[in-house]
């Protein structure tokens, strides 16, 4: 993967029509976005590598399959239809915020239904935006704050993993660092 390629924001859309996805898809890539799009919520879940299983007792502890798909592609925000077949958009938002792998990516539920109780229900439950369908490029452009805001949530994360790592490595040697320059000792 090209430095550009690394810089681009990665969108997941997730919509059962065809019509409405090629649409999202194209405005988003329209706005230089990379996007993966799927039919449905459990092909989300896949694709992040979260298993759609209700019988999983903790879901805070995600069952990853093998070919963690979420470990190559890393994805900074989902968009999603509320009203699909199977697991709604709402469904896919309450397992995503439920997991805490994934819970710091942000999530857009899409509608083409205006019902107030819907769309309050979805922006309690953790998602940032609530668009109504069709989607405009206008509501796209609202897109890049919520992933700035996951991916710095995603970048402080790494830094506390970092820091729990050095500390583990190393027991025999103490590393102490000032101003980001690293003393060994």
């Amino acid at each position: 993967m090209g430095l550009s390629a690394e810089a681009q924001f990665h969108v997941l859309a997730v919509d059962d029509s065809v019509i409405d996805r090629k649409l999202i898809e194209r405005l988003l890539k329209t706005s230089s976005y990379q996007v993966t799009a799927v039919d449905s919520g459990s092909k989300a879940l896949e694709f992040l590598g979260l298993h759609d299983q209700d019988d999983q007792i903790d879901a805070d502890i995600p069952s990853l399959s093998p070919d963690n798909h979420h470990q190559d592609v890393e994805v900074n925000l989902i968009i999603t239809d509320y009203c699909m077949p199977g697991m709604t958009g709402y469904d896919l938002l309450r397992k995503i915020k439920e997991s805490h792998v994934l819970k710091d990516i942000p999530v857009v539920i899409m509608s083409s239904e205006n019902e107030p109780s819907r769309i309050n229900r979805c922006l309690e439950e953790g998602a940032e935006e609530f668009f109504l369908k069709p989607v405009q490029l206008s509501d796209v452009n609202k897109l890049r704050p919520h992933m700035l805001k996951g991916r710095a949530m995603e970048d402080q994360s790494n830094i506390n993993k970092r820091k729990v790592m050095e500390q583990t490595q190393t027991p025999e040697r103490t590393r102490t660092k000032y101003n980001d320059l690293e003393v060994t000792s």
